[in-house]
């Protein structure tokens, strides 16, 4: 087991398998020492976890457990391409949320994913963010994560 793994099992989690695309793409590209994830919506075995709006049908805390298992498939992602332990910084997370146009709190719902990149790699863990709400997610998800890693 990776350090990633012994983390995450700290707090009750592991890394799942990498989630099937829904479309025409591959889950992460590694490129010299970067690896890039596609955007993970928050799938569990195969079924997203909620739908809807943040604001409207989901809940803030709610979102907030959607960008966390986001980040989770993400972390699958990578290891689809390299040994966890290979990973020596978090570079960017971007974190797309579907909400209602009154929503503000893209950001408390980014932490979710940002909590779990900091308990899954530690200080490496510490990352660029942007938090984005858009009016429509793919399969209707509340949210979708997006990473980019440096790795040795």
């Amino acid at each position: 087991m990776s350090r990633v793994d012994d983390r995450l099992a700290e707090i009750g989690l592991k890394v799942p398998p990498v989630p099937a695309p829904v479309a025409v793409y591959v889950p992460a590209v590694r490129t010299g020492s970067y690896v890039y994830t596609s955007g993970q919506l928050p799938l569990r075995d195969g079924q997203l976890i909620l739908t809807g709006k943040v604001g409207g049908e989901v809940s803030a805390e709610e979102a907030y457990d959607c960008a966390r298992q986001c980040a989770l498939n993400a972390i699958a992602a990578v290891s689809s391409q390299v040994d966890l332990d290979a990973v020596v910084r978090v570079v960017k997370a971007t974190v797309f949320v579907a909400s209602t146009p009154d929503f503000t709190g893209q950001p408390g719902v980014a932490n979710g994913a940002s909590e779990l990149f900091g308990a899954a790699f530690g200080d490496a863990g510490t990352h660029a963010r942007s938090a984005v709400g858009v009016p429509v997610l793919p399969l209707d998800a509340p949210v979708e994560v997006e990473l980019i890693v440096e790795v040795g």
